[in-house]
């Protein structure tokens, strides 16, 4: 099978309309199909959240959006689709008659992937015509930020092909696929979040602790070291320089003690239910679902460009989905165009809005910084240069703010070099609105240094040539209109 060019989404739910919102954005086209009347607009809402948090974690071009059609059939959403992604409810009566008519409909070597979060390949395969077509592929809301997707086959020839190709097709589109070594009810994740949130429930029930103060020891505790190591690395840090064979001594006699309720389940009856509502309602009830998914995204959104700065867990999720964008981008590192390279975009989002009602200026230097470190990896400033001892250090920047970005503005970063000699790199950038409209100016004079002297020295091969090639073919662009200019105001 070749590329993916089409996935179809059978079921818009939240899980459904994260899927298509990854896929959208990374460039496919996507039909869904779903009976809810309402389901353009919630999907709607769906995207509008991803489009303004992906593109942040991209310090590459983000490839053009993908055309969305909501299908009148689901003949019409499966027709063309290499990626067929069931997202209905978790019903298996439903899953079962919902996989067979897309099996009549769709490619006989298409992925499809169901997103259950509790069924069995095995169960799900039952009675359909090519049972090996069908696999699980379980997400994480939100789908279009979380990377992680559980894949999980059978043990014939067919269905481990299948697994593998949606391993390789998703890690395209920046996502950490996990292959399960067999079947389980659940499968991993959800395993271990049911037996917390079992006993959450048994903590409230028996009045013990409030959802708001178990929220809180999660948000305020464990959950922060959860984000960047996961249960045995945590715990291996905690044994101390003896590891994790002194904690499992020092803690695993503890294991035996009756300190959960383990598979005992709380009746959810009326009052129980009653309880949680008023208390969930009391903890977070002043904020709409919309606002808390916009919270949720933007806290994620920061969390995750931090591990992707320091390569560590999730984040090099988003650094191998970055080189995978920068491979297939227009442009090369040894680009000699005699263009402005187009090297950074992104939506302005919330948290960037000061109280003015625009975007505030220090979000403009963040934005062209990034813009430069974009254009420093493609010329060969990567993870080897640095190691090497060499990288560079700006030394003066220049910023002239020329019309207003707001909320939503899709802003582009354009790159002209202007001088690139020796210990030298000089750079003008120019920020532009979706309309075309130049909203702000930046220049940056960079020293190629010594990372052991911090002293400027020559740039190294190959950096030194794809600069100067870059430098001698922006040459004929002219020198931009306020470059060179000192502080003061227009007139």
């Amino acid at each position: 099978m070749g590329q993916i060019k089409k996935a179809a989404i059978i079921g818009g739910g939240v899980i459904g309309g994260g899927w298509a919102a990854r896929f959208l954005l990374n460039g496919w086209d996507v039909s869904v199909f779903d009976l809810d009347s309402d389901a353009m607009r919630k999907i709607g809402e769906v995207l509008d959240n991803a489009r303004l948090s992906l593109p942040v974690l991209a310090d590459a071009p983000m490839p053009k959006e993908g055309t969305l059609l909501f299908a009148e059939t689901l003949k019409q959403a499966v027709a063309g689709a290499s990626w067929i992604q069931e997202s209905v409810p978790e019903r298996l009566d439903i899953k079962h008659n919902v996989l067979g008519d897309i099996q009549a409909q769709c490619a006989p070597d298409a992925i499809i992937g169901s997103s259950t979060s509790g069924f069995k390949p095995s169960e799900l395969r039952a009675g359909l015509l090519r049972p090996e077509q069908v696999i699980v592929a379980h997400p994480y809301n939100p789908v279009y930020l979380l990377p992680v997707v559980e894949l999980v086959g059978g043990d014939d020839e067919g269905s481990k092909g299948a697994v593998h190709l949606a391993a390789t097709l998703l890690q395209d589109i920046g996502m950490k696929p996990v292959i399960l070594k067999r079947e389980i009810d659940a499968h991993i994740g959800d395993r271990l979040l049911e037996a917390v949130w079992r006993e959450a429930l048994w903590l409230v029930k028996d009045g013990v602790a409030t959802t708001q103060e178990i929220d809180d020891i999660i948000t305020h505790g464990f959950g922060l070291r959860w984000a960047q190591m996961g249960l045995f690395e945590t715990y291996r840090v905690a044994g101390g320089e003896a590891g994790m064979r002194h904690f499992i001594s020092q803690f695993g006699p503890a294991l035996s003690w009756p300190w959960t309720k383990l598979m005992d389940v709380p009746d959810l009856d009326d009052a129980l239910i009653d309880k949680i509502a008023s208390q969930s309602d009391a903890h977070s009830g002043a904020y709409s679902v919309r606002e808390l998914e916009r919270i949720r995204d933007r806290n994620l959104v920061g969390f995750l460009g931090v591990l992707k700065q320091h390569h560590w867990g999730a984040g090099n999720c988003f650094v191998d989905w970055t080189n995978n964008l920068r491979k297939t981008a227009d442009k090369i590192a040894r680009d000699t165009s005699t263009q402005a390279l187009s090297y950074y975009q992104s939506d302005v989002l919330p948290a960037w809005i000061d109280y003015n009602g625009h975007m505030t200026e220090y979000r403009y230097l963040q934005i062209m910084s990034e813009a430069t470190d974009v254009l420093l990896g493609r010329m060969g400033v990567d993870a080897n240069y640095l190691a090497g001892g060499h990288s560079f250090f700006t030394v003066e920047t220049h910023i002239r703010h020329l019309d207003e970005a707001k909320l939503g503005d899709r802003l582009t970063v354009s790159l002209q070099v202007l001088q690139a000699e020796a210990k030298k790199l000089h750079i003008f950038q120019t920020v532009t609105q979706q309309d075309g409209v130049i909203v702000a100016t930046g220049e940056q004079m960079c020293l190629h240094v010594n990372l052991q002297s911090s002293r400027a020295v020559p740039m190294q091969s190959p950096v030194a040539e794809a600069f100067a090639e870059l430098a001698a073919a922006h040459q004929s662009l002219g020198m931009p209109e306020g470059a060179g200019r000192s502080i003061g105001a227009q007139k």
